[in-house]
């Protein structure tokens, strides 16, 4: 049968086919820009933004444990000194490539007053000291095991940092020049 001679069985060509999409282009592009919008809403404020009076986030306060046992609080470092959270984990390859920095900004700013401490998501205690001790960390490991801190602080990926002024407000997420950040958070 030769369906040619009916024209509804045939694909829609031209303007029928774009007026079909249209519903579906139109619902990605509000998709797109709704969760644009949703990215700009959750970003944490700049330096640049903090210095011109922009939005300023509190950091949540936490209490975990370190390798040893010991409580560490945030809060308790408020007034005090910068804190340097640097969230990972032992499986990923990018977060230990990056310990060589994490150990120089210690031994750099270490002295000047930055506290920096390694929040280590959903593991063991065993299995993270075995990784702190092969690696040598010199900076203080938390224990963050049922991710609850790493939510608070709607971490995505590892491995993230979140630099938080003496004043306990976050000064960077993910900084992009934290050296930079951390010299004028420690002039604060």
């Amino acid at each position: 049968m030769n369906l040619s001679r009916f024209p509804e069985h045939l694909p829609p060509t031209g303007r029928k086919r774009r007026l079909r999409l249209l519903p579906i282009l139109l619902a990605l592009l509000g998709l797109t820009l709704g969760g644009l919008w949703m990215l700009g809403e959750k970003s944490a404020p700049t330096l640049e933004s903090r210095a011109t009076g922009g939005p300023k986030e509190k950091a949540p306060d936490f209490i975990l444990k370190d390798l040893e046992g010991q409580q560490f609080r945030l809060s308790d470092h408020r007034e005090k000194r910068p804190v340097l959270i640097i969230f990972s984990t032992t499986w990923c390859t990018f977060c230990e490539s990056e310990i060589p920095h994490f150990k120089s900004l210690h031994a750099k700013y270490g002295q000047q007053g930055l506290e920096i401490v390694n929040i280590d998501i959903r593991e063991s205690q065993t299995k993270v000291a075995s990784f702190a001790a092969q690696h040598q960390l010199p900076y203080q490991i938390l224990l963050d095991e049922d991710a609850t801190v790493s939510r608070i602080y709607e971490i995505l990926g590892v491995p993230s940092l979140v630099l938080v002024g003496k004043d306990g407000i976050i000064v960077c997420r993910q900084c992009q020049n934290v050296e930079a950040l951390v010299e004028e958070a420690l002039k604060e």
